[in-house]
Order: C-alpha cells, then sequence, then structure tokens
C-alpha cells in the first residue's frame, strides 16, 4: 500500500479523534482515514508498511479490551486476529492517551505494552518523545527520558495537544514518507 496506514482503539472516541487530527496533519494524499481495530481484519493491516497506531490506557499498563475493562474489542482483541506475523521491513509510529494526574503512577503505561508488541513481532518502531513537559510519578512508556511514542493528556493538559501534534506529525512524517518511497 502506498499511503500511511492509521488504527486506532478506543473507549470514549477520545484516541479517534486523535487520529483523525493527526491525519489531517500528515495529509490525507498520503495517510489513509484513521480505522478502528475493532472493525478490521488483519490482511487490512498487514498491507501498510509505514503506520500510526494510537491508543487509550487501560489497567495498569495493560494493552487495552475487554479483559482491561473495555466495553468493546480493542487491540487486545485485535492482536488476537493478528496473531504472530514477521513484521520485519514495517515502520510504526504510536501515541498514546492518559492521565497524568489521576493515573499518576502508571501514567500512559499502555502504551508500552502495545510498543513490545510490535516491536517483538519485528517492526522498526519511530516516533519517540519526550517525558520533559509532564508530571507524573511512573510510567512504563518511559525510556531514557522519552516516551516510546506521542502522549496526550486531554484531560490535564489538552491546551498543548494541537501543538504536540503538529511538532509529532513534522517528526515522524518525513520517516513515513521515507518508508513509502522505499516500498513502492
Amino acid at each position: 500500500m502506498n499511503k500511511i496506514g492509521m488504527f486506532f482503539g478506543t473507549e470514549t472516541g477520545t484516541t479517534r479523534l486523535i487520529a483523525k487530527k493527526l491525519q489531517k496533519l500528515i495529509g490525507a494524499d498520503i495517510a489513509d482515514k484513521p480505522v478502528n481495530v475493532n472493525r478490521i481484519a488483519a490482511e487490512e493491516f498487514l498491507q501498510y508498511d509505514a503506520l500510526i497506531l494510537g491508543t487509550p490506557s487501560y489497567g495498569v499498563g495493560d494493552i487495552p479490551g475487554l479483559s482491561a475493562g473495555c466495553l468493546e474489542r480493542n487491540w487486545e482483541e485485535f492482536l488476537a486476529i493478528l496473531g504472530t506475523p514477521d513484521l520485519t521491513g514495517k515502520r510504526i509510529a504510536m501515541f498514546g492517551l492518559g492521565a497524568q494526574e489521576r493515573y499518576s503512577d502508571r501514567f500512559a503505561s499502555s502504551l508500552m505494552a502495545l510498543y513490545k508488541v510490535f516491536e517483538g513481532l519485528g517492526a522498526e518502531m519511530i516516533g519517540d518523545w519526550s517525558a520533559a513537559d509532564y508530571t507524573f510519578e511512573h510510567s512504563a512508556s518511559v525510556v531514557d527520558g522519552r516516551f516510546v511514542g506521542l502522549v496526550i493528556d486531554q484531560r490535564t493538559q489538552g491546551m498543548y495537544t494541537d501543538q504536540r501534534l503538529k511538532d509529532w506529525a513534522e517528526q515522524i512524517r518525513p520517516q513515513l514518507l521515507q518508508k513509502l518511497e522505499q516500498a513502492a
């Protein structure tokens, strides 16, 4: 596929909203419309060489899904359908949502759980983001002072969301475009 695939899991619709904003920033000419993972087959996901994935946070760093308390199918159920394909050659950027004040002891930790799955399947993971402008006790998603992907806190820092999305889109866009050119 010669476009960037955009997939997300959501419970309240916020992750969907963020994915739609990102698609506009990346450009609809190169990024397909974001799709909820509870509405796709593995083949739809696997056709892309460059992807942007979004996730809410649930449980204590759990992959969002029914067993983590979600009311609808989410990443957990999609991963069961996906299985364990070799994702070598795919480039993935991820974003996650969290609430740093409410869940300060596990802020946006679900991002790392999902990140590890795709990294473990061989995907090249890009799009890390500084943790410097957030206030929390712990996040499993931080490695050497950086989140493994963009983290959005709409509840506490919603006023920064648009600028963070813009900056992150500018960061990942060239890397994802490069992957599309290599695959063409």
